[in-house]
């Protein structure tokens, strides 16, 4: 139907034009965005592991030129005391005679650790993974340049904890290894993943895009009978 003049009776009013829409960031940029967040991560990881590794280096030159072939020093009686031996095998004197595979696997967990440090967005695991990385370089250092040969080095070990319980000596690189160990149990355990996200995060919200596409085509359903009833009562 129409009016006078071949105007449509159902001509909707003027609508004013839409904002335009903002024009999306460069792809440049897009991923330096995303490189920020983890060059971050990368030198909480680096500086961690570099302090971990100066620490453990200073600390066995120190107890080798003073303490070693010396009786114990005991810092606090029954409970902590400092006695330099010499580890051939994994930490905390684990495996002795074993020094060659042990020094192989600890290549392999470095190598590994800097391949999975591309990945990194996380401070959690910055942090663990510096302790690992740390941890390993010092005691691979040691097998690699100490008494008696290249890649058969033993492992100086210093630290005496309760000695009447016969607990093994260990060093700062054994103690960086055991809680990197134990944080990455727990980011595990509660989810968290190296990249920042966290398990279990992703399926809400795949949830609520399907429920929103559903509500989306129910509601252009309505629309299209609506607009066939409109067809039907102008016929």
């Amino acid at each position: 139907m129409q009016a006078a003049g071949g105007t449509p009776l159902n001509a909707s009013p003027d609508v004013p034009p839409s904002p335009e829409a903002p024009e999306p960031p460069e792809p440049s940029e897009r991923a330096e965005g995303r490189d920020a967040p983890r060059g971050r991560r990368i030198g909480a990881l680096a500086a961690l592991a570099v302090l971990v590794y100066v620490l453990d280096l200073l600390s066995k030159t120190i107890v080798v030129d003073v303490l070693e072939g010396r009786e114990p020093v005991r810092v606090i009686a029954g409970v902590l005391q400092l006695r330099v031996i010499r580890n051939s095998g994994a930490a905390f004197s684990i495996g002795t005679g074993m020094t060659i595979i042990f020094t192989v696997i600890a290549a392999v967990v470095v190598v590994a650790i800097l391949r999975t440090a591309r990945q990194l967005r996380s401070v959690p695991w910055a942090i663990t993974l510096g302790l690992l990385l740390g941890g390993a370089l010092g005691n691979l250092t040691d097998r690699l340049f100490r008494y008696p040969a290249p890649f058969q080095g033993h492992v100086v070990d210093w630290i005496e904890v309760f000695p009447v319980t016969r607990f093994p000596v260990f060093n700062i690189a054994d103690s960086a290894i055991v809680c990197g160990g134990i944080l990455a149990v727990f980011l595990a355990w509660r989810g968290y993943q190296i990249d920042g996200s966290r398990a279990g995060d992703e399926l809400p919200a795949r949830s609520g895009g399907t429920d929103g596409a559903e509500g989306t085509a129910g509601a252009d359903g309505t629309a299209g009978g609506g607009g066939d009833a409109e067809g039907g009562a102008r016929g």
